[in-house]
């Protein structure tokens, strides 16, 4: 069966402004949470009369800045199409339905890339959309759209973070020297791509191991263009942390909060936040501490913890994607510290998968990012 001209070169028109729509949504990396990034365009006869993007929560959405964009400039959107990254919104929030606002523009078709993963919402912009007489199309470069918001997807299905694990070793997976040196293990390169990984996080994790061997600062640094504060979880069961550390002393203390076990006495590093959590056999409860992250709104963790925290989230199954640096450099030695601390498996039936990594070269440095597949033995 062969297609009409005109409907391949719809379909082709459909794709290059999807395109662009999402390189505008990627316009507020970082900064939307716990909203989505989504970017949005207005086009009439073949051209753009307005765009926009969701620059940050309580500002308006994509659609919506599209809209004003055109009449700004003096356009109509009467007969026009809205090619938007995510399916629009139906529901009032801090903003209103963009459903409403598109119908009443007097748009003539919408093209949606992604549709809203929530299931009670679903499908319901789009069919309001088409009830009220608007040609729909969705699914345009679906997955592409739907990788944008990855960690915020996750989060509104599993209404808990998504989780990187973020970790730079050397080829023999050494992550510090046996006295405890690590920098610098890999290149600016690297650490310069890490900053980004960061940027697209609401919160930084790291044990108090790290804390007290680095005294590290977890901000993002070097970053153009943003002003973005990580909040900052220690984990620290007994409450080991020393007072003097940057995380507990510096103008961000109060975006720290020290995790702790529950019978912990000292439970006082204002002004930081303490959180208590309960015991298992692993040490603190990261299912517990996940949920409670879950209710606070943070779509996406990024753990940079040494062997001990990586090998407990990767114990208790919680690590969605790892982000692994390898430096050209072999550190050797049984008393060097481990990506992956503690006795290890038995059985390679036990092993942890790392499914579609992809790889690419940051300076002398390869940096593989990959999904974890945990055994079912």
């Amino acid at each position: 069966m062969s297609f009409p001209i005109i409907l391949i070169r719809l379909l082709e028109q459909d794709e290059h402004f999807m395109r662009r729509a999402a390189n505008l949504a990627l316009k507020a990396f970082g900064e939307t949470s716990p909203n989505p990034l989504v970017g949005a365009i207005l086009v009439r006869n073949g051209q753009v009369v307005g765009q926009g993007w969701h620059h940050r929560a309580g500002f308006p959405h994509a659609e919506i800045e599209a809209l004003r964009d055109a009449g700004r400039q003096g356009h109509s959107s009467e007969g026009a199409t809205l090619y938007v990254t995510l399916e629009p919104c139906s529901t009032h929030g801090r903003t209103p339905p963009c459903t409403d606002a598109i119908i009443k523009s007097g748009i003539a078709r919408v093209v949606a890339g992604a549709t809203d993963p929530n299931p009670k919402h679903q499908g319901r912009g789009l069919a309001l959309l088409r009830k009220a007489g608007i040609k729909v199309r969705a699914g345009v470069l679906a997955d592409e759209c739907a990788e944008i918001n990855h960690a915020w997807n996750y989060f509104i299905v599993h209404r808990q973070p998504f989780v990187t694990l973020k970790c730079a070793m050397t080829l023999d997976g050494k992550i510090a020297t046996s006295r405890g040196e690590s920098k610098w293990i890999t290149s600016a390169a690297s650490r310069s791509y890490a900053m980004k990984l960061r940027q697209s996080a609401d919160a930084i994790l790291v044990g108090v191991n790290t804390v007290i061997a680095d005294d590290p600062s977890l901000t993002i640094r070097d970053v153009p263009g943003t002003k973005k504060s990580l909040r900052r979880f220690i984990l620290d069961p007994s409450g080991r942390i020393p007072r003097s550390v940057k995380v507990l002393s510096d103008a961000y203390a109060h975006l720290t909060t020290v995790v702790v076990g529950e019978k912990t006495r000292r439970a006082d590093f204002s002004p930081a936040q303490t959180l208590r959590l309960p015991l298992d056999k692993e040490g603190l409860d990261l299912n517990a501490f996940l949920q409670q992250l879950g209710e606070e709104s943070v779509t996406h963790l990024l753990v940079e913890g040494g062997g001990e925290v990586n090998a407990h989230f990767l114990r208790a199954g919680l690590v969605s994607r790892v982000v692994l640096f390898y430096a050209p450099k072999v550190i050797g030695g049984a008393d060097a510290r481990k990506a992956v601390a503690g006795p290890g498996i038995e059985s390679l039936a036990q092993a942890i998968q790392l499914k579609n990594p992809t790889w690419r070269r940051l300076g002398p440095d390869l940096v593989m990012e990959a999904a974890p597949c945990y055994p079912t033995v």
